[in-house]
This record gives C-alpha cells, structure tokens and sequence, in this order.
C-alpha cells in the first residue's frame, strides 16, 4: 500500500500524456522514485521538465536505429520529422543533471543491428551515463514479424557493445547473459551506478 517507486513505461509513449512533467513532480514530493522510458518523440516535454527542474530518478531513451533510414524502417513512424524529434530529446537528455540517464538498444539482426559507429555518433550528442543494449527477444506477437535468427547472440551483442565503446569514452562494465543485455557505462561513479539500486 505504499509504494516507492513508479515505472512511467511499457504500456505506449508517456510522454504525449500532457501533464507528464508534473506527474514526475508530484512523484518526487512523494519520496518516490520514477523511471521514465520514451521513445523520444516528444522533446517539448523533456524540455518542460527542464525548465520547471522536474527529473525523474531514471530517464531512458529507447533508440531503434543508428540514421534515420534504420529508424523509420523499424518504427514506421505516423509523423514526418520523427528522427529530427529523436535527435532533439537525445541532445536533451544532456542537460537531465540529477537523472540517471540512459540510451536503451534494441538490437534485432538484419533490421538495426549495423553500424555501430552511427550509434556511437548518438551516445555523444545524447552524452546519457548509459548505453544499455538489449539483444531483442523472439517472443509473442513479434514471431508473427520476424525470424528467429533476427535474435542476437550474447557474444554477438557484446561484440557490437565493443565497437561502439571504441567510438567513444565509453567502457563496457557489466553484462547479464539472462537478460541478453550489456552495459556501457561513460562514468560509473558520475552515473550514481550500482547494479542493485533502481
């Protein structure tokens, strides 16, 4: 009947909802924490956050593509400037101070999973304090769209982790075979990083 943390996710973009930011606020003055996920179409809220000084605990970004072709290949997006949107929120997430902040892969083979110096170009405009890649998963409705081989391997994720850690000032710190993820951390004591915190 208490709860401490909230997850703003999973379930659509929160972030057409338009009182997003004070959402995050009153989640604060609860003493809770909040995890927000977007796919980054929506930078107006990020920048209303910003200017009312409202963070969430954890701010992730879900990106789909290194270029914009990749991007709208994989998303198939209903707005025309959606990957100008996505550049916009990625170079906003540089200014989230208290945030933990975190770009989120998705990789599937054969759709997104190339070119990893594009990927690596968007971590340095974003600057987030992680790179968290997540090999995709071929689970429920998604069997219906692709192939079972369009899931990476864990050696093949950790591999294209490292290409991406050679582009940058970022350096591979964890990884759990489980959850098919690796981390790629700028600054683990910057990043507030403890792998059990939430």
């Amino acid at each position: 009947m208490n709860p401490t943390h909230v997850a703003i996710s999973l379930d659509g973009e929160p972030t057409l909802y338009p009182f997003i930011e004070p959402l995050v606020r009153e989640i604060a003055r609860r003493g809770m924490t909040s995890f927000l996920v977007t796919n980054g179409t929506m930078p107006n809220r990020l920048e209303e956050m910003i200017e009312h000084h409202t963070e969430p605990t954890n701010l992730y970004l879900s990106l789909y593509g290194p270029d914009s072709q990749t991007y709208e290949n994989v998303t198939r997006p209903m707005v025309p400037d959606v990957w100008q949107r996505v550049l916009a929120s990625l170079r906003l997430m540089r200014h989230f101070k208290q945030s933990r902040t975190v770009v989120r892969l998705t990789l599937v083979k054969g759709q997104n999973m190339h070119n990893p110096v594009g990927y690596s170009k968007l971590a340095t405009e974003g600057l987030p304090d992680i790179v968290e890649l997540k090999g995709y998963s071929w689970l429920g409705e998604s069997k219906q769209r692709l192939p079972i081989n369009a899931m990476p391997y864990q050696s093949e994720i950790r591999e294209f982790a490292r290409e991406i850690a050679k582009a940058t000032e970022y350096e591979l710190v964890a990884e759990d075979e489980v959850s098919r993820a690796v981390l790629l951390v700028r600054d683990a004591h910057a990043a507030n990083l403890s792998l059990d915190s939430p």
